[in-house]
């Protein structure tokens, strides 16, 4: 007989870096996940989130870069780089390379040039080349002295097939460096950022008169735009006698003292032009200016990521997506303001849209951001891994000005390993736990409730504890309770409030059939508390009475779980629980390095006091524990290489070891 299985959920979250992800086609986006590369279809009508993961990273990924809709690149924290290939099979590695000694911390690549530069923790900056056969060939190694890459931009100058490549790094300038030949050469160093540059993205020029615009975001809060643009005429050879405009502006910016001279900083404005000369074609020289444009002011805290629109014919106007420390998502894009008496005009960029939570770097913030589905929807990642999305309405025409976004639907999971999980006694949904502190309610929600096929799709339901210490095993007694144990020495129970049961219910994954009068409304987290406290006030956002479920923020503030009981024993942290079948005992151990400790202790669902005596025989910490069908047995597994059985003994409930007992079968 053949078996045929199909993955039906993964349930995965986004590394904490901020080059994690990246857009391989309108609809398709690959990110990091611990040492795994997640694909997931943002367009699918199933709405199936993470399709499938490829393996192959010894470390976890830290950067992903597309080079096209069939090959991206993938990097992680022990310094290699790997390329996958589309194929019929789907996505395969086709090549790979120890690139770094260290973790690489920044990644980029232009496709037209197959131009691929890494930067890494070892303060190495490498340039590698995309060969025929899918390789990558290093092709230059430039020396960083000291500073560490955070950012990394590449792209083409100007009228001119020469690149330049932007680095941010730990020392708060942007180096420039262009290649016009086959090396590349310290250009420039761009001062005006008061904190690590953690972010650098180039807009290239969609006509002869534009410039190629870079955007970069900083700790300190600020984007700064500038411009780089091939200069005309040619700059003389020896300055005259009289001071030049920039030698004043020098001398005028060194009048104002150094940054930390002020209380806004020396330094925050400068209209410097810095000169780069470039070789072209012919031996001959070109001349390019970098001048700062504008500065971009309108996060409270440090910017993580930065990127540019793709311009379409829907879209016609330049919009940048930042995100930043203060979980808030914004969209900038410029205004034309009034013409200046010379005919030139100018123009102001302003916030145009603003997404995410009010009140400042609540958990961490945003780590990173993108676009998706050709500039129709803005895509984030937070501190903890879970994604945020905001989508546009696509019937609208008149502008980014007026455009109408609305929050859907996202991916969610645990940002560390899984140490639990646990059906609730129907199967109504799944419960896990894990080392990111926080326990997880899982299920499959009807994709469509008018739909008579009933197609489903899971998704996180539910966060129910959000902890203190690492969480290490659950078990569900029924529907409205479970039991969950952290590196601590007491397990904690947990019951369900009033808008869980109405969220099952609304959603079409489950009736109850209860009283919900008789439930809390919800929970709350005291200040410097670890147990969630019931509460009759409503929760600020009321998920029970929508037809969605809930996102990132909602899952992270307001569906928590009272806590009705603390049950205590143990003399070390717990590392281990069991149920039984019939849900009426569970049996915990906690670690263990001596006979005493190494114990199993049993204890009753409705009033959690002890059953018996504590199971002993073990001398190292029990790592599984495990009831029989009928409840008639219990098995534990030790670190001290052995397994012992106990026997239930009457109808006392006391359970007592086996083994010296057993003569032939036991029935």
């Amino acid at each position: 007989m053949v078996i045929s299985a199909s993955v039906e959920y993964i349930s995965a979250s986004a590394n904490r870096f901020n080059r994690i992800a990246a857009t391989l086609s309108p609809s398709l986006v690959a990110f990091g996940s611990g040492k795994f590369v997640a694909l997931w279809d943002t367009q699918s009508p199933t709405d199936h989130g993470v399709y499938a993961t490829l393996s192959g990273h010894s470390g976890p990924v830290t950067c992903i870069e597309s080079i096209d809709e069939s090959r991206f690149l993938s990097a992680d924290e022990t310094g290699s780089i790997k390329l996958w290939q589309d194929s019929d099979s789907g996505w395969v590695p086709s090549g790979g390379v120890q690139a770094h000694t260290a973790s690489i911390s920044a990644l980029c690549a232009h496709p037209q040039t197959g131009c691929i530069v890494s930067g890494g923790s070892d303060s190495l900056l490498k340039v590698w080349k995309l060969g025929e056969q899918g390789d990558l060939q290093q092709v230059e190694t430039v020396p960083l002295k000291g500073r560490f890459p955070l950012s990394l931009g590449l792209a083409k100058l100007p009228q001119c097939d020469a690149l330049i490549l932007a680095v941010g790094s730990t020392d708060r300038h942007i180096h420039i460096f262009t290649r016009s030949e086959n090396t590349f050469v310290p250009s420039a160093t761009i001062p005006g950022h008061e904190d690590w540059v953690r972010a650098i993205c180039f807009r290239s020029p969609t006509s002869p008169s534009e410039p190629l615009i870079l955007a970069s975001g900083s700790q300190d809060a600020n984007i700064r735009l500038w411009n780089i643009e091939a200069v005309t005429r040619p700059t003389p050879v020896s300055n005259p006698p009289e001071l030049s405009s920039d030698d004043l502006l020098d001398d005028f910016e060194a009048s104002l003292g150094e940054v930390d001279d002020g209380e806004e900083g020396g330094r925050q404005i400068s209209l410097k032009k810095h000169m780069l000369s470039v070789k072209t074609s012919g031996n001959s020289t070109q001349q390019f200016s970098i001048t700062f444009d504008a500065l971009l002011v309108g996060h409270e805290a440090g910017v993580t990521s930065l990127a540019w629109r793709t311009l379409s014919k829907r879209q016609s106007r330049d919009t940048l997506l930042s995100t930043s420390t203060d979980s808030s998502l914004i969209l900038w894009s410029p205004v034309p303001v009034q013409s200046e008496p010379n005919g030139s005009s100018s123009a102001l960029w302003i916030n145009q849209q603003r997404f995410g939570d009010v009140g400042g770097q609540r958990l961490g913030g945003f780590v990173g951001g993108l676009w998706a589905a050709d500039g129709l929807e803005a895509l984030a990642w937070g501190w903890s891994g879970g994604w945020r999305r905001w989508q546009c309405a696509p019937e609208n025409e008149e502008g980014a000005r007026n455009e109408v976004w609305t929050e859907v639907g996202a991916l969610t999971g645990h940002a560390g390993p899984v140490k639990g999980i646990a059906w609730s006694p129907g199967g109504e949904y799944l419960i896990s736990t894990g080392v990111d502190q926080t326990t997880r309610v899982h299920a499959a929600l009807p994709v469509d409730k008018d739909d008579k096929e009933r197609k489903l799709s899971w998704h996180e339901v539910g966060r129910p504890q959000v902890h203190g210490y690492d969480l290490v095993g659950v078990v569900s007694l029924d529907p409205l309770r479970f039991i969950s144990v952290a590196d601590e020495k007491v397990a904690r129970v947990f019951a369900a409030p009033r808008g869980f049961v109405k969220m099952l219910r609304e959603l079409g994954i489950a009736d109850l059939d209860v009283d919900e009068e008789d439930l809390p409304v919800s929970a709350t987290v005291p200040p410097l508390g670890l147990s969630n406290k019931a509460t009759s006030d409503a929760p600020p956002v009321s998920i029970s009475k929508s037809s969605r479920r809930p996102f990132e923020a909602e899952l992270a503030s307001v569906t928590l779980w009272p806590e009705v009981e603390k049950v205590f024993g143990h003399g070390y942290e717990s590392i281990a629980i069991g149920v039984s079948s019939s849900r009426k005992l569970f049996a915990t151990a906690c670690k263990a390095s001596t006979a005493k400790h190494a114990a199993v202790r049993i204890y009753d669902t409705e009033r959690f006091r002890p059953v018996g005596h504590p199971l002993e025989g073990h001398t190292l910490t029990v790592t599984r524990i495990a009831f029989s069908p009928d409840d008639r047995l219990v098995l534990t597994v030790s670190r001290d290489r052995t397994w012992r059985l106990f026997l239930r003994r009457g109808e006392s409930g006391l359970y007592k070891f086996l083994f010296p007992r057993i003569r032939g079968n036991v029935r």
